[in-house]
């Protein structure tokens, strides 16, 4: 695969092509019970060819990339783009034609890591901690490496490579008394995720994590459940990424916006006359599209189109200001848009996808939150979720809350959940946590497109206070 050595030459007659190589290793570890499972591997290579021709545009994948392959693979898509000219919902002609020039490396992205054994020896040491109360029933540790090198080479002399490393650290907890059972998790199921190396095991304290879960889910088996009625929330950063995800990052998607996913992941409550002018939140949301933060999760430098990726804000002081759309989107809209075409591999062509979608964090720290609630409640790890199709109206469940009254913390609740509808959530905003609250999280499973594409998302975010929220305990 030709990642880091020339191409061969390529003679077709096109307005302009491209090759997208993507080549894909991931080890999973996986401890279960005190008992090491299987050890996992995939690897994973090919490449998608991108041909513009007449104002169509066509795509054709490959996992032989050889110099027949690759040939092969450009007159497909010259054929489909020729073929399906007179069908296509944007002109080719007027989209750009990058030449990107550059590269990008993930943090440690080159840097040595724990051998097999020790990876085990390490989610083994943590299993054994958790102990050997009875009512603790299942628990489980685990870790995904991904190294994945992509190199982008364009007809107009662009040529990107790009190396990533990824790192996915999971811990979960399952208690079970007198008929109930809860789950308490790590900061949710692969909540944890980040770009660079063993680090970011250090980061969020992963050693004695399972200990601390076990220790939480223990806790909740005797908690009352979460009372009902209307109250202030207090949102810990890692239900806080879920709200982003759901309620701002997938209405903004400007080909959901245009229409183009409604037969699968639905449409969007944002029009395209609400940009410039429309109040989404409170004074005091600001929301970036930022993919050049480091270590989070979809941190790049170009896009899988080619254009360079540059941090911008899609909110700012409530007021949203540009969608999440890349250039096809951009043209067939007439909406300034941002760098976030993206594949999830090298046999799916880029279509508009959250990258790092962040909350930039404001002044309150987390005491004053506290402080600032008479009647609430503190929510902590998302567990469960459901949003509409437009996703406007949704519910949100959390593992673990406590009660607060009179700016102070209180007794520990489970099963809190809140339900709201976006376009009054987030004007709700009262707080938004200083730095020192804020957390880099993501997921690694964001599902959209035809055909389904799952892809990684980066969220950044502080704590957060929203006023008089519809809250309900599991017994509602």
């Amino acid at each position: 695969m030709p990642l880091d050595s020339a191409l061969p030459a390529i003679d077709i007659d096109a307005d302009f092509w491209s090759l997208r190589f993507v080549d894909e290793a991931t080890d999973s570890y996986v401890v279960r019970k005190n008992v090491a499972l299987p050890f996992a591997t995939s690897l994973d290579s090919g490449a998608m060819a991108t041909v513009y021709v007449n104002g169509g545009y066509g795509y054709a994948a490959t996992s032989d990339t050889s110099a027949g392959g690759l040939r092969r693979a450009l007159a497909r898509a010259r054929e489909w783009a020729a073929v399906t000219a007179r069908h296509a919902i944007a002109d080719s002609r007027a989209l750009p034609r990058p030449a990107p020039r550059g590269s990008y490396a993930s943090p440690a992205a080159g840097s040595a890591t724990l051998t097999r054994r020790e990876w085990f020896d390490l989610l083994l040491a943590e299993s054994r901690s958790v102990g050997d109360d009875p009512r603790i029933v299942d628990w489980e540790l685990s870790v995904d490496v991904v190294r994945s090198t992509q190199r982008l080479v364009t007809s107009g002399g662009g040529d990107v490579v790009q190396r990533y490393r990824f790192l996915l650290p999971s811990a979960s907890v399952t208690a079970h008394a007198d008929g109930d059972t809860v789950v308490r998790t790590l900061n949710g199921y692969r909540g944890i995720c980040q770009q660079g190396g063993e680090e970011i095991l250090a980061r969020f304290g992963f050693a004695g994590s399972a200990r601390k879960i076990a220790d939480e889910a223990l806790e909740l088996l005797s908690a009352p459940d979460c009372p009902s009625g209307a109250m202030d929330v207090l949102l810990a950063p890692d239900q806080m990424v879920l709200q982003i995800h759901e309620s701002i990052g997938h209405p903004l998607e400007l080909d959901r916006i245009l229409g183009d996913e409604r037969n699968f992941a639905g449409t969007s409550f944002v029009t395209a006359d609400m940009f410039g002018s429309y109040r989404y939140g409170s004074d005091l949301l600001d929301i970036t599209f930022d993919p050049t933060r480091g270590e989070e999760l979809a941190s790049y430098a170009f896009d899988d189109d080619g254009t360079r990726a540059e941090k911008t804000h899609l909110i700012r002081a409530g007021i949203l200001m540009r969608p999440l759309g890349g250039s096809i989107s951009q043209q067939r809209a007439g909406l300034p848009g941002v760098a976030n075409a993206r594949a999830c591999s090298w046999n799916r062509p880029p279509i508009d996808r959250m990258a790092n979608l962040n909350l930039e964090p404001g002044k309150s720290s987390f005491d004053d939150m506290v402080a600032s609630i008479e009647n609430g409640v503190y929510m902590q790890t998302n567990c469960s979720w459901s949003i509409d199709d437009s996703r406007n109206k949704f519910q949100f469940g959390c593992e673990r809350g406590r009660m607060i009254r009179d700016g102070k913390l209180a007794e520990v609740v489970k099963r809190p959940n809140y339900r709201g509808i976006s376009a009054n959530f987030w004007r709700s905003l009262t707080h938004v946590g200083d730095a020192s609250t804020l957390e880099v999280l993501g997921t690694p499973h964001c599902g959209k497109g035809e055909p389904s594409q799952v892809i990684r998302v980066g969220h950044a975010s502080p704590a957060c206070v929203f006023a008089d929220v519809a809250v309900f305990g599991g017994d509602a």
